[in-house]
């Protein structure tokens, strides 16, 4: 088992650093290839009509007029130990983690990531717990009931809840339950937790359920099709034949053999949650890393998009490695091949 550990976490530091690369020759690298001028670069890192003493200064601080390997290395440096930005007059300290630095709004990327981190985290745990709740109680109840008006109703609606996008749940939502009955308030207000626990969860219920109808429609689909796969397996009538209560047929043995595949999947969605939550955190207004993105885009921010893309890329690269961890409990074999 330590072995196995062991190897997994080796594997994800590789993949960390093989994300860098990537991230790298897609802001770097690729516009260089397609013809982009060390200038042009430069003034991407600026947003619209950017001053010729702006986009030289910049060029100077990127070290935009170096080798490939050069630019690399030193963004590596900023992830690990933090990094300067010199133009000639003056030095701009961007302390590590280095995620970039906002030229345009002279701001650091890493503590605007962490101050909406919250947001995001919030709006992701939240809808988490609800569409796996939701998700794998209606798959399982529809695999045992097969046929069933329940199965098929909860099918249905899952077809609609994969079909139907967010920003169009969303704003229904909103126009039913905030401006028509006003039950619950409008989008943009956000409560941290320490502050009020209930208000953070009555300002966050809306963004919850919609961003949850979406996944938990998935993993009932997901589910159902696992347990009648597992429920058919010899191990499970034997089990039967023991004497087993259905309870523990079910729970034990069918249930935790068909989530294997519900823990790879919700191991990449939640660590994309975590980076974000585009649509929903637009629709509501929360101001969470995906809303920041968004801006960012709108606004020409580049180095901001490149700390939003490389901070989602590191959750994901931590959740598979959680997700990896997780088999060898769930599923001894691995245990064993380890």
């Amino acid at each position: 088992m330590i072995t196995y550990i062991f190897r997994r976490l080796l594997a994800g530091v590789g993949l960390l650093l093989v994300v860098s690369m990537v991230v790298f020759a897609i802001f770097f690298l690729v516009p260089r290839l397609a013809g982009t001028t060390a200038d042009g670069l430069a003034a991407r890192y600026l947003g619209r009509a950017p001053s010729p003493e702006a986009i030289e200064a910049v060029k100077e601080r990127l070290n935009l007029d170096e080798p490939i390997t050069v630019q690399y290395g030193e963004f590596v440096k900023g992830l690990v130990v933090g990094t300067e930005y010199d133009s000639g007059t003056d030095v701009i300290e961007c302390s590590a983690p280095c995620f970039g630095y906002s030229f345009k709004n002279n701001t650091e990327v890493w503590p605007q990531l962490i101050d909406r981190l919250p947001v995001t985290a919030s709006l992701a745990v939240g809808a988490a717990v609800i569409w796996l709740v939701v998700g794998i109680a209606i798959g399982v109840l529809s695999a045992i009931r097969r046929g069933s008006v329940l199965d098929r109703v909860a099918m249905m609606t899952a077809l609609a809840g994969v079909s139907l996008p967010i920003f169009f749940t969303g704003l229904v939502s909103l126009a039913l339950f905030s401006y028509y009955w006003r039950i619950f308030p409008p989008g943009g207000t956000f409560t941290p937790f320490t502050e009020n626990p209930l208000a953070w969860a009555h300002g966050l219920v809306l963004p919850w359920v919609t961003l949850a109808f979406l996944y938990a429609a998935m993993y009932a689909r997901l589910t159902r099709a696992g347990m009648l796969d597992t429920m058919g397996e010899d191990y499970i009538r034997t089990a039967r034949a023991k004497g087993l209560p259905e309870r523990t047929v079910i729970g034990k043995h069918g249930l935790r053999a068909a989530l294997t595949p519900i823990i790879t999947i919700f191991g990449l969605d939640f660590g994309l949650m975590l980076g974000g939550a585009v649509l929903t955190e637009s629709t509501f207004s929360l101001p969470g890393l995906g809303k920041y993105a968004v801006d960012a885009i709108r606004g020409q921010d580049l180095p901001v998009v490149l700390g939003v893309t490389m901070f989602t890329a590191v959750f994901v690269v931590v959740a598979n490695l959680i997700v990896d961890l997780l088999y060898a409990w769930v599923d001894p074999r691995v245990r064993v091949g380890a």
